[in-house]
């Protein structure tokens, strides 16, 4: 009864939710990571438990959600089987108003990218404190790195003006390591104005593998928030 009384926990529902209600029978869909998300998967196994989708197949983005989907009973694919992705539905740490993002709280973003990337409508789910005027206002950029290039990788990008500082785990010692078994170096930008071209010289630097600036990729925010103590979803479309 906790999660009635939360409205925060109720919002994240609602817009994870929302999202799975945009599935339809016969999909492929990219089965994004984090706590939204993670409604999301719930409410798609809850509607193929009940007959309301039907053959449809989920590529996973992470260890996360893959054990989630195996959890709530929603078949899985990979891309060597498949030649589309209907839909990807995702969470971000930050949204801009040109719908560009910021992802890798969770350090998933290069599988991520991959898998929101090449669908056909990538549907983002986040709270509305994830809206920012200016991608970096309130999370750093996360870079996924080969643990042999940490050093000058590292010297790169504080040469590009940034403050980067390698991820620790929590509650471990040592740094996170992800799913790709590679590290992630957390960056602050002070002046990330051009997210498109600091997407590709990231990307250029040897050792980096992928970095968590999505530019030019969303379809459409779905967006949580409390009006009047109740939860709401706002929809927000990519400018055509």
């Amino acid at each position: 009864m906790t999660t009635e009384q939360d409205p925060v926990k109720l919002m994240k529902q609602q817009v994870g939710f929302a999202a799975a209600d945009r599935v339809q029978s016969g999909m492929i869909v990219g089965l994004g990571t984090g706590s939204t998300t993670a409604y999301t998967i719930q409410a798609l196994g809850d509607r193929i438990k009940s007959g309301q989708l039907q053959d449809i197949k989920g590529v996973p983005t992470s260890f996360q959600s893959e054990v989630l989907a195996k959890q709530y009973g929603v078949p899985l694919t990979t891309l060597d089987e498949i030649d589309r992705i209907d839909v990807a539905i995702d969470g971000a740490d930050e949204v801009d108003p040109q719908l560009n993002l910021i992802k890798g709280g969770g350090a998933a973003h290069t599988r991520e990218k991959v898998v929101d990337c090449l669908a056909a409508q990538f549907i983002v789910v986040v709270d509305s404190s994830k809206m920012v005027d200016k991608l970096g206002s309130t999370f750093r950029v996360p870079i996924e790195v080969i643990p042999m290039a940490i050093a000058p990788v590292t010297r790169a990008i504080e040469k590009l003006g940034g403050k980067p500082e390698l991820r620790m785990g929590i509650r471990k010692a040592g740094p996170v390591i992800t799913d790709q078994g590679n590290m992630v170096i957390d960056v602050q930008f002070d002046n990330l104005d051009n997210p498109v071209e600091l997407e590709k010289t990231l990307n250029n630097i040897p050792g980096v593998l992928e970095n968590g600036l999505f530019v030019n990729c969303t379809d459409l925010v779905l967006v949580g928030e409390i009006k009047d103590g109740k939860p709401v979803v706002r929809e927000i479309f990519k400018q055509s």
